[in-house]
């Protein structure tokens, strides 16, 4: 096969190799991509390298046009519409592809070029992580490698050599890279984030459908990172708060009141005691304006370009969407009461149960009210409750399967198994059946120490529910169910696993250890991308100008700044060229090597000698029959043909590949 594809004519040899490129460039897409336009890309990619390979005619253009209508027409039924993100990257993935059945002539190529450079960047519309910027790296040096490539002369000249000369522009380009990222003016952040689909997965959601999912796959995404200015917390006291969730409407549990506005109207009363824990918050993007911060914190966060505001509820939220990864400072005292302290007709939300439903729970409740180990009073009633749990033969599962309509009967009376939405809806509706106030508290428990880097990684698969209830005098309580159940769950790193798929079954023979210090290592490295590439904000770009001398920097600043470095940067490169130009001819001072050459082999040469008087000396010294002259003849003379009669714009690729070819020729010793 490689013996035939060396035997291939130069267009098809680099028509194959533009084909591998464009799906270096279409694969980190698959993902994000119908399957159809997956298996339409990889279809017309393997169509045209056939047609290469064998030397057959291109399609007409009714084909063409018999496509891009199917193609058109498929993507709106997938997409309803031929705007948007999805839409729009479907069909510039559509139009590359099928522009390679076109691919003619070099004007053909120079389009491919281009569009392949514009899908790439797409990339960044879904994904802005080490890995997805590592693939993109990769794509961008093999379109340059067949850009150049096609600005070779003719012949077939090696892809290691067009390679190397797009690895040179490259690393070329990078100080450029670096100033333009480190200087240009952020308006805005440019590129789109993941959708939200987070269904059937551990992680949040603005609501709580309690027994829909039968199993729950643990996300082992990360959700956020922490780095405590002190000594953290205990792991058991890490609740990040997220939204509370206190209307039921039989199965669903919805938020009561939400909103930014609502949060500035009614601020929450918090009363706080002890010491605060200062520490720093990386969130990954959400799509949502949930601000998490450890509970409970008492000061607004410290998040730049976003206004936020706590709601009554505790929950800080944003005035937007939190679309990219976002870094705050916060301060919180896991030591605190909220609440009213004396009940009050706002509780009533709070008590409030849908008719028809968990009918044994209800009578249940109105049994443990008439008990006189509790007398009614509401702590005790609490504390059984937990014993009852603690007691009873509950289990903590993620497979408890599909639950019917009277949730918390099944899981006090039947199942009594599930995660902790089964086990926390379950407590707070037996609570508001026996007059006690409750709701429910979504957001995430724990995490784990990074010792690589000190950040505490908080993980989708910390996605926890626990209850708050209401007690005289003293507020809304935190009372975690699910610990009486699975004290193994808060508050250390015991959390179950889903089953491990073939990638897991594959290092099952691993070391535990070993994985997990890679995990570490590799997260330690994305976290650095994370602190240093994608949160370099606005605020950081100031900040740099700051620690440069300036007293109160702005967007002028910065512009003047980068105005003036291109500026020099320019004058710089044009005073190198002119200096390169009249006193370092590249030309010369190859024919200066090669006199050096043949003055070592003891031949008189001048260093005014031409390459053409070189060859007639050599072979006056060696002999027209010596084997070493055939090939350092020619090398003189082209030469003194790319000196004196250049026949192409190529003249400094050819000159490269002299400089290259000089210490491997036949040189008389």
């Amino acid at each position: 096969m490689f013996n035939r594809l060396n035997h291939l004519p130069r267009d098809a040899r680099d028509t194959l190799f533009l084909l591998v490129v464009i799906g270096c460039v279409i694969a980190p897409q698959i993902a994000n991509l119908p399957v159809w336009c997956s298996l339409l890309a990889l279809g017309v990619l393997l169509w045209r390298g056939w047609l290469g390979w064998t030397a057959r005619a291109l399609p007409s253009r009714w084909w063409l046009l018999a496509l891009l209508v199917l193609t058109m027409g498929a993507t709106l039924m997938t997409h309803r519409t031929l705007l948007g993100r999805d839409a729009g990257v479907t069909m510039i993935v559509v139009l590359l592809t099928l522009k390679t059945l076109e691919l003619r002539a070099q004007r053909d190529a120079f389009v491919i070029f281009f569009l392949s450079f514009f899908t790439m960047l797409t990339n960044f519309f879904f994904s802005q992580s080490l890995l997805t910027a590592a693939a993109m790296l990769l794509a961008l040096l093999g379109l340059l490698t067949a850009l150049v490539n096609s600005h070779m002369p003719v012949g077939k000249p090696p892809l290691r050599e067009s390679a190397r000369t797009a690895a040179t522009m490259a690393l070329l380009g990078a100080p450029i890279m670096v100033v333009l990222f480190m200087l240009f003016p952020r308006l805005a952040p440019l590129w789109g984030i993941p959708g939200d689909a987070m269904a059937g997965r551990s992680g949040l959601s603005a609501s709580m459908q309690v027994g829909a999912i039968a199993t729950l796959a643990l996300d082992d995404s990360i959700a956020l990172r922490i780095r405590f200015d002190a000594a953290p917390p205990r792991r058991s006291d890490m609740y990040f708060r997220g939204p509370v969730l206190s209307t039921l409407d039989g199965r669903e549990w919805s938020v009561l009141r939400s909103g930014f506005a609502h949060a500035m109207q009614d601020p929450a009363r918090l009363r706080v005691e002890g010491p605060a824990v200062s520490y720093q918050v990386t969130l990954e993007p959400n799509n949502r304006p949930w601000i998490f911060v450890l509970d409970a914190a008492q000061e607004k966060p410290a998040v730049p370009g976003m206004e936020v505001a706590m709601t009554p509820q505790l929950q800080w939220l944003a005035d937007k969407p939190v679309s990219a990864l976002l870094r705050y400072r916060a301060q919180s005292y896991p030591a605190f009461q909220h609440g009213p302290q004396r009940r009050t007709a706002a509780l009533q939300d709070y008590l409030e149960l849908p008719n028809g439903f968990n009918p044994r729970t209800a009578a249940w409740a109105g049994e443990l009210r008439r008990d006189p180990r509790y007398a009614g009073d509401a702590a005790r009633l609490v504390d059984g409750a937990l014993e009852h749990l603690r007691t009873g033969g509950y289990s903590y599962t993620l497979d408890p399967g599909v639950y019917g309509r009277n949730t918390a009967d099944e899981f006090w009376f039947d199942r009594k198994e599930g995660f902790c939405e089964h086990i926390a809806s379950a407590f707070v509706i037996l609570m508001r059946a026996m007059d006690i106030p409750a709701r429910i508290v979504t957001g995430y428990q724990g995490g784990e120490l990074n010792g690589v880097d000190g950040f505490w990684v908080v993980r989708q698969s910390d996605a926890h529910a626990w209850a708050e209830v209401w007690l005289a005098g003293r507020g809304w309580i935190r009372v975690d169910p699910t610990a009486a159940v699975a004290p193994g769950r808060i508050g250390s790193l015991q959390r179950l696993r889903a089953p491990d798929g073939v990638l897991a079954s594959a290092l099952g023979s691993v070391s535990p250890a070993v994985l997990f210090n890679l995990r570490s290592v590799w997260e330690a490295v994305n976290n650095g991308w994370n602190q240093w590439v994608l949160n370099y904000s606005q605020a950081t770009q100031l900040n740099l100008l700051k620690n440069i001398g300036f007293e109160s920097p702005s967007w002028e600043d910065l512009s003047y700044v980068l105005i003036g470095l291109i500026v020099l940067t320019s004058l710089c490169g044009a005073a190198w060229t002119l200096w390169e130009r009249s006193r370092h001819d590249p030309w010369r001072r190859l024919l200066e090597r090669a006199a050096k050459r043949l003055q070592a082999a003891g031949l008189s040469v001048g260093p005014d000698c031409p390459p053409r008087r070189m060859a007639q000396l050599l072979q006056q010294q060696l002999g027209a029959a010596d084997p070493r002259l055939p090939a350092l003849r020619d090398w003189l003379l082209r030469l003194e043909t790319l000196r004196y009669a250049p026949t192409d714009i190529a003249a400094t690729v050819k000159l490269l590949t002299l400089q290259r070819q000089l210490p491997q020729l036949p040189w008389p010793a």
